[in-house]
């Protein structure tokens, strides 16, 4: 098992080495310049000289493949450096908007698993049913819907006919721990919608392919009762493949951060992103999606060592 987490780690990090090259390059080619931001916009009248100045203090006159290094090194050191625009440093303002993305994610996950874990399991007890067919196309339309749209109509139909909109300022949890819970509500409920959708799904599909297998009859002929077969012999072999699933909601809920805090007014990590994007400010945005890749690379590593503990017939060689 060491050999497999080591092997798995070096992968991790070879991932994420390749991302943080892509992401440097697409920054460097895509248009726009953070020279432009800083001295007014791209209309503003500057000279020749104050650009190529303001170039040489922030770096960025250096060879890329030095800028990179740079970048790198002092992201190993945990030095994640300064804003270009505004000079605040970087970590401090992760440290700020990081309890807010996990609050996101882990509302939004718990709403998924809370919800997709049962409804999977009716589906598949109560097959071809009316129950069954509603609930299949509920997940369906979890499935099909965006989240994006989802959080927009929730603010539509909420304005129009409730008179009620997201509030413009972040409410901390000890401060107002109602107003806190209904501000993460709605992005929660909009994201979750399609990821219990995607557990619920996967939820049938195994609990149905468990329920056939030859030891779930042997435990009813020794008499057992119903749901003692269902819930203590068939849900835990039917939960391996949902782990995986869970897993990768709690990987997506990053990039659904991205979305649901720009549409919720939520001072997060991925508005953080947005905002960084938008000034070009490139030390943000590498560190910000180098962050993101080792959440997902973590993540992902967890929920195959979990494999193990679910299921004894597992072996990591």
């Amino acid at each position: 098992m060491l050999q497999y987490t080591l092997r798995r780690l070096f992968l991790g990090l070879l991932t994420a080495l390749l991302v943080s090259i892509i992401v440097f390059v697409i920054l460097r080619i895509a248009p726009g310049d953070v020279v432009d931001v800083i001295l007014g916009g791209e209309d503003a009248f500057y000279s020749q000289e104050t650009e190529e100045l303001l170039r040489e203090q922030l770096g960025l006159n250096k060879p890329l493949y030095e800028q990179y290094f740079i970048f790198m090194f002092d992201f190993v050191r945990l030095d994640w450096g300064e804003s270009l625009v505004d000079s605040k440093p970087i970590w401090p303002q992760i440290q700020q908007k990081l309890p807010i993305t996990l609050q996101l994610a882990i509302m939004t996950v718990s709403l998924a698993v809370l919800f997709g874990i049962p409804v999977g399991v009716i589906m598949a007890l109560r097959q071809d049913s009316s129950l069954d067919y509603f609930l299949r196309i509920v997940s369906l339309g979890g499935l099909s819907i965006p989240s994006f749209w989802t959080g927009t109509m929730i603010i539509l139909i909420g304005t129009l006919y409730f008179n009620w909109s997201p509030r413009l300022e972040y409410v901390s949890p000890f401060e107002d721990p109602r107003g806190n819970f209904i501000m993460f509500l709605w992005p929660a409920l909009a994201t979750g919608w399609v990821s219990q959708a995607t557990k619920a799904r996967m939820m049938r599909s195994t609990m149905l392919e468990v329920l056939r297998q030859d030891y779930i009859r042997t435990a009813h002929a020794k008499g057992l009762r119903y749901m003692v077969v269902v819930y203590r012999h068939a849900m835990k072999n039917a939960l391996l493949p949902v782990v995986t699933i869970i897993g990768i909601t709690v990987a997506l809920t990053v990039g659904g951060s991205v979305i649901m805090e720009t549409i919720f007014l939520l001072p997060g990590m991925g508005s953080f992103l947005v905002y960084s994007l938008s000034r070009w400010d490139y030390p943000a945005v590498q560190t910000l999606v180098l962050f993101f890749a080792g959440w997902i690379v973590v993540t992902n590593l967890l929920v195959d060592l979990s494999y193990g503990w679910l299921d004894p017939r597992v072996r990591y060689d």
